[in-house]
This record gives structure tokens, sequence and C-alpha cells, in this order.
């Protein structure tokens, strides 16, 4: 009876293991898987990475006194070279001035080809994601703090002003613009979008999505079919397809945890975005009105931050590899606590592409 009982449940366990090794397997089963990674090593944090696609360079900043910003090549992955004054928050390249910006208090500017500091750029706020908007060659500087936009002229590098309306609405985390004169800014602490005016720099409508989701963070834009991507947190992760013509939110869809940067591929009709849990979502357009979650892609822990390749259709993101956390760490609670050191040379560039 024993073993007529024991055979009994190693079946069962072994017909569990294999609905688990499926169910994660159909899960990443998509287009989309992980070309390459690339163990870069260094030392510190990092928060944006972002590419000049133009330049074939990826960005990747790196805090702490050994810190800097990285600069690698976008198609080989192979190191360029670093502006050690650069530790934080985000870069971005104007290609037409060849002017790279950061988001550093202050600004740092700088030539993307020999990445020479040119001047630093004083600003209100305190600076977090940063945008350009080719629309007229502007630097967008976004900040959880008044003034919650700046913008910057990237040919001058010279203050235009902040954008006028904003504070009022919430912080700002993500832009998109849509080419053509208007911004579109997620706002973070309340949920909602904000359309910014890029001439006047005003706030002409806001988009309350509360309803769906608040602390937004990742932002995309199918300029094609006026389609707003917008990403929530809470209540739970989720994605906020809405018009960009009037704000009538047209689906939601879920994505995994811990979302903060995302992009959308013209040429697929698909938005990416990346996540802290280790994962990467794959939002598929069918049509104006259809969107399905295409693929759901394993990538790394902490990967939340993603760079867009228009030319090669790959996304990049980053990621480390961390030892176990002290022993009085704390056992619960928000933020980064708990989470041991860095493991030396675990950083890592990940390279994602069509299969």
């Amino acid at each position: 009876m024993r073993r007529i009982y024991g055979a009994i449940l190693l079946t069962v366990g072994i017909a569990i293991v294999a609905s688990l090794a499926w169910a994660q397997s159909g899960a990443s089963a998509g287009p989309y898987k992980v070309l390459k990674t690339a163990k870069v090593g260094g030392v510190g944090g990092f928060d944006y990475i972002s590419a000049d696609v133009e330049g074939r360079r990826l960005y990747i900043p790196r805090n702490g006194t050994m810190g800097g910003l990285t600069v690698f090549n976008l198609d080989t992955l192979e190191p360029i070279g670093t502006i050690d004054s650069v530790k934080s928050g985000g870069a971005v390249v104007d290609p037409r001035s060849g002017h790279g910006f950061s988001s550093t208090k202050p600004i740092t500017m700088w030539d993307a080809k020999t990445l020479q500091v040119i001047k630093t750029i004083d600003v209100d706020n305190r600076p977090d994601g940063i945008e350009f908007d080719p629309f007229n060659e502007r630097v967008w500087v976004l900040s959880h703090s008044a003034p919650m936009a700046v913008v910057i002229d990237a040919k001058e590098g010279t203050v235009v002003g902040p954008v006028m309306g904003l504070d009022e609405r919430g912080t700002a985390e993500q832009a998109a613009s849509d080419g053509k004169g208007t911004v579109y800014v997620n706002v973070s602490d309340k949920g909602g979008v904000a359309v910014v005016d890029a001439k006047s720099l005003k706030v002409t409508h806001y988009y309350d999505v509360s309803a769906k989701g608040v602390h937004g963070s990742g932002m995309a834009y199918d300029a094609k079919n006026h389609i707003i991507f917008a990403y929530m947190r809470d209540p739970a992760p989720v994605v906020v397809i809405l018009n960009a013509d009037n704000g009538n939110i047209i689906t939601t869809l879920p994505t995994g945890a811990g979302v903060d940067t995302v992009a959308f591929n013209p040429d697929t009709m698909e938005a990416i975005s990346g996540e802290a849990a280790g994962t990467m979502t794959i939002i598929k357009e069918n049509s104006p009105t259809d969107f399905v979650v295409e693929q759901t892609l394993k990538t790394m822990v902490g990967a939340k931050t993603i760079a867009f390749d228009s030319k090669t259709g790959r996304v990049f993101s980053m990621a480390a590899e961390y030892g176990p956390p002290p022993a009085e760490a704390p056992t619960s609670g928000g933020g980064r606590g708990g989470r041991g050191p860095m493991i030396p040379g675990s950083f890592s560039i990940l390279m994602v592409g069509r299969q």
C-alpha cells in the first residue's frame, strides 16, 4: 500500500512539475528572447539606460565614488568610454546638435562624439527622468519636486522654462512626444496623463485614469493611431491604454511588477516595458481597439529600465546580482531595504530582440 501511495505521489509530483514548467515556458513563449548578456562589471548603482540610435551608443549612468556615465557600443556592447562627472539619473542625445544631457543636478551637457563636458546647467527641481523632444530640439527634465518639468534648448544648452500648470497635477515620471508639438506626461502620484503644448509649455488637458491605477511610471506613444500607453504600479501593475485625442480609456492590461521605463516599436506595433520583477512585457496592438499581452519574457531581477534601438528593433536593459541581505535587514516594507551587496563583476547589459 505504501508503495502504491508513494507511486501516486511521485506521479502527481512529476505532473505538477511538468505543468509548472509548461506554464513558465508558455508565459515566455513569443517572438522575443534575450539575444546577449554582457557582464560589464563596474562599481556603483544604476538608474536609467538610454540609446543614441544615430551615434550607435548606449549610455548607462553609474553611482558611487567610482561611478560615471559609462558608454558602450550599441551593436557590440563593447565599452567606449566614461564621463566621470555624471553619476546618476539618465541621459539623452540630440542627434542634430550632437549634444548630450544628463539628469544630474546641475544638468551636465557634453559632446556626444568626444564625451567631453561642455558645461553644466542649473535647474530648480530635482532631476529624475529625462526625455528628448525632436519637434523643437528640446530636453525635458522631469522631477518629483516643483517645478515638475524644466525644458532646455538642446542647441544652446539654456533653460527655456518650466511647464506651466503641471505642478498642480502631481509629480512627473516619464514623458512621450508625438513629434508634432504635443508632449504627454505620466503623472506619478495621482494617476493621470498631462497633455502639454510643446511650444507654449502649458498643460492643455489632463486625463484622469486614477480609477484604473495610480503611481504612474512608464509612458509610450503610438503616433500613427494616437494611442497612449500609461503604466501604473498600484493597486496592481497595469498599463492603461487610452485615446490621445480625447483621453477615453480603451482598455487595461496586466504587466509585471515594478515597471519603470517603456518604449513603443512602430514597426511591430508593440509596447514594451522593463520590470523590476525580472520580466519584460510585450503588448501587441492588433488594431487601435484591440490589444493583447503578446509575451512575458524572463530577464533579470532589477532590469526595470529599457532603451529602444529603432534601427534594429532591439531593446536593452541592465541588472546586477546581489548577495544575501545582512542579518539586521528589515524583512518587510517598501523600497530597497533588505537587499544585500552587489556581487562584484555581476553587473550586466541585456540585449533583447526577435528570435
